[in-house]
């Protein structure tokens, strides 16, 4: 290896260990945050919902806080090491209290415990799959094809167009792991929509064999591994 590779690994590496720390404040902050707001359902323990003037006061509000001052930090100092950790481990606790409660920011209601709040889970957990992605070094803009930058910039845009192809018609987490790993995303976009996608509403005509077609494939109460894995962390689905 020349020292110019060497060079390059080290900030690969550097750059790893970062994202190591902020998945890792991530998911314990999650564990944790899911745990307390159990035990306050429940009437169990000291903790106890937080209230200024009457109004609850969300966990989200202090992850905003927190990602607001992580990236300000991070953007004004450009620290090293180990204050770059620092930052990272409070950047991923800002974000874990955020999408924590990421239903509320689409329904402006407190759906914490409803059906609807399964999204907050689902966002946490692609989330997380797109940390690890990133732990392993997946890089949706490297370019190590050789090609020149007229053909690399038209592959990543192509790739984009199936990612959000998927993600339209209801397939979310093909779309956003497949912006990491091509082939997922055009497997996605090419699959059926789910019924109640922006993808059905617009191009499933009322009616069409299509839309027959997604109805029965989506049928009410149909279940996979990924509801199974929420299941453990939100209110069940309807």
């Amino acid at each position: 290896m020349d020292d110019a590779a060497f060079e390059i690994q080290l900030v690969l590496d550097g750059h790893r260990q970062i994202i190591a720390w902020l998945l890792g404040a991530f998911l314990i902050t999650f564990l944790v945050t899911r745990a307390v707001v159990t035990m306050i359902r429940a009437g169990r323990g000291p903790f106890r919902n937080t209230t200024v003037g009457g109004v609850h006061v969300h966990h989200q509000v202090y992850g905003i806080f927190l990602l607001l001052g992580a990236g300000t930090l991070e953007l004004t100092y450009r620290p090293g090491a180990p204050w770059v950790q620092m930052i990272a481990v409070v950047f991923g606790i800002g974000a874990a209290l955020t999408l924590d409660e990421f239903a509320l920011w689409l329904h402006l209601d407190d759906v914490y415990w409803t059906p609807e709040g399964r999204r907050s889970v689902d966002a946490v957990l692609i989330a997380l799959v797109v940390g690890l992605l990133l732990l392993i070094g997946a890089n949706p803009l490297a370019d190590e094809s050789g090609e020149g930058a007229l053909a690399v910039a038209l592959t990543i845009s192509v790739n984009l167009l199936f990612a959000l192809a998927a993600i339209l018609k209801g397939r979310t987490l093909l779309g956003v792991v497949g912006v990491f790993v091509p082939v997922l995303a055009m497997f996605g976009a090419l699959r059926l929509a789910r019924p109640g996608s922006p993808w059905a509403r617009r191009m499933y005509r009322p009616g069409s064999r299509r839309l027959e077609r997604s109805l029965r494939r989506f049928s009410p109460g149909r279940r996979n591994r990924w509801d199974r894995i929420v299941d453990v962390f939100a209110a069940p689905r309807p």
